[in-house]
C-alpha cells in the first residue's frame, strides 16, 4: 500500500464516520451552551474558533482510539461478525494498532486540558472508560452498553465544558436524550451480534436473559427517550424549530421500535435508531435558531 491508502485504512480503522459524529455533538453541544447561557461566541473570533477545533479535534481523537482499542480486543469476534474490517482483514497489523491507538489516546488527553480544566477532567475519565470498555465492560452485563451511552451523551458534556461547571448543568438534558437513544441501538447491536459474542465468551444481556427481554430493555430505552425528548423545548432551551425538527426523530426511533418488536428486524431496528440519532442531532442544530 502507497502512503494515501494508509492512511484511507487508518481513518477506516478509526471508524471516522463516527468520530467526526462525535466531534460534532461536541461542538454542537459548545454552542447550545452559548446560545442557553449567552455567551458572545462572536467576541475573540479567533479564540472561539480556535477552542472550537481543539474541542473537535480531542472528541474525534479519542473516539477513534476507542474504535481502535475495542476493535484490537474483540478481534476474535470481529473475525466471525465483522471479518472485512481492517484489523482481521489483515490490512493493518497488530502492533500497528496499539501503536496508533497509543499516539490518539495520548493526543486527546493533551488537547482536553488545552481548552478548560473541567475538559480536562472529563476528556480523563472518558479515556479512562474507553480503556476499561475495551478490556473488560464490553464483555459483562448491561454496564458495557450504559458505558457507550454515557459516553456518547458526554461528547454534548464535553462540548459544554468549554463554559466550565455552567455548561456542563446546562447540558445535562440533552446528554440524558443521547445516552437513552444510545442505550437502545447498543442493546439491539447485542442481540445482532449474539453468536459471535456467543463464540467469544462474551455475557452479554441477550446472551444471559435471551434475546426478547433484551428487545423489551431496548424498546424502553427508545420510548423513554421519545417521551422526554420534548423536554428541551419546553424548558426553553431550545426554540420551535427544535420541536418542529425532532418529529422525525421520533418517527424513525418509533419505527426502530416497531422494526425491533414487531418485525424482529434487528439490523433494520439498529439501522433506524442511528438514523433517529442523526435527526435528534439535527434538531439540536436546528434549537440553536
Amino acid at each position: 500500500m502507497n502512503l494515501l491508502q494508509k492512511i484511507s485504512v487508518y481513518f477506516e480503522f478509526m471508524r471516522y464516520k463516527n468520530c467526526m459524529m462525535a466531534g460534532a455533538s461536541s461542538v454542537i453541544g459548545t454552542l447550545i451552551a452559548a446560545s442557553i447561557l449567552t455567551y458572545p461566541m462572536g467576541g475573540d473570533l479567533f479564540f472561539n474558533v480556535s477552542r472550537l477545533c481543539y474541542i473537535f479535534s480531542m472528541v474525534f481523537l479519542a473516539t477513534g482510539a476507542g474504535n481502535m482499542l475495542n476493535d484490537y480486543y474483540d478481534i476474535g469476534i470481529d473475525r466471525v461478525n465483522k471479518p472485512n474490517r481492517p484489523l482481521p482483514s489483515g490490512r493493518i497489523k497488530m502492533k500497528t494498532a496499539v501503536y496508533l491507538t497509543i499516539i490518539c489516546f495520548a493526543a486527546a488527553f493533551l488537547i482536553a486540558f488545552l481548552i478548560h480544566p473541567v475538559s480536562g477532567i472529563i476528556g480523563f475519565i472518558n479515556i479512562f472508560i474507553l480503556i476499561w470498555y475495551a478490556k473488560t465492560l464490553k464483555r459483562t452485563i448491561l454496564i458495557g452498553n450504559l458505558s457507550i451511552a454515557y459516553l456518547t451523551g458526554s461528547t454534548f458534556l464535553f462540548g459544554a465544558s468549554f463554559f466550565g461547571t455552567d455548561g456542563i448543568i446546562v447540558m445535562l438534558p440533552l446528554a440524558l436524550l443521547a445516552f437513552l437513544a444510545t442505550a437502545a441501538r447498543e442493546i439491539v447491536k447485542d442481540i445482532e451480534d449474539i453468536k459471535g459474542d456467543a463464540e467469544d465468551g462474551a455475557v452479554t444481556f441477550p446472551i444471559k436473559y435471551g434475546e426478547k427481554p433484551a428487545a423489551y430493555l431496548a424498546a424502553a430505552f427508545g420510548f423513554l427517550a421519545v417521551i422526554l425528548s420534548p423536554l428541551p423545548y419546553f424548558m426553553d432551551i431550545m426554540t420551535k424549530t427544535y420541536f418542529i425538527v425532532l418529529i422525525f426523530g421520533i418517527f424513525a426511533f418509533l419505527y426502530a421500535i416497531y422494526a425491533l418488536l414487531g418485525k424482529k428486524n434487528y439490523a433494520g431496528s439498529s439501522k433506524f435508531f442511528k438514523i433517529a440519532m442523526f435527526a435528534a442531532l439535527a434538531a439540536f442544530v436546528a434549537g440553536l435558531f
